[in-house]
């Protein structure tokens, strides 16, 4: 699988994610795949698929989602899904979160949604995060 996203160049392999054995999901293992939370919906299922990406690397390598802030309203993305097909989506909005935000993330089984998330904020070296998190939200184009 992979998604690509034409206004800010991202075409990235897709891996699949779980969760950690904090409950976490898990997040991709390296700064140029996302990862998408294989115990939710597939993108173009019914419900919020959910789809990670790092902002930034070790060594100050750049992040698949380094851009994902200039995401707008309107905005076109798409998933080629291992079966071949290609899902088309259109951003809605994007929003800031402190860490904790996972309800609004998951939520939203009205029709089928990708939810992309990235981190934001400031770098907490203690901590080795990044205080925020950007999400941007998207709605399957049909």
């Amino acid at each position: 699988m992979r998604l690509i996203i034409p206004v800010i160049n991202v075409n990235a392999k897709i891996q699949y994610l779980g969760v950690t054995s904090n409950g976490e999901m898990e997040i991709p293992s390296n700064a140029t795949d996302v990862g998408w939370f294989k115990l939710g919906p597939r993108p173009g299922e019914r419900g919020s698929a959910v789809i990670a990406g790092h902002l930034d690397g070790e060594n100050d390598k750049v992040g698949v989602f380094i851009n994902l802030y200039k995401l707008k309203k309107g905005n076109k993305l798409y998933i080629k899904d291992d079966r071949g097909k290609t899902i088309s989506f259109v951003v809605r909005e994007s929003r800031i979160y402190d860490p904790g935000y996972a309800n609004d993330v998951f939520s939203g089984s009205d029709s089928a949604h990708l939810n992309l998330i990235t981190c934001d904020g400031v770098w907490n070296e203690a901590k080795k995060t990044y205080n925020k998190r950007l999400v941007v939200f998207a709605d399957a184009i049909y």
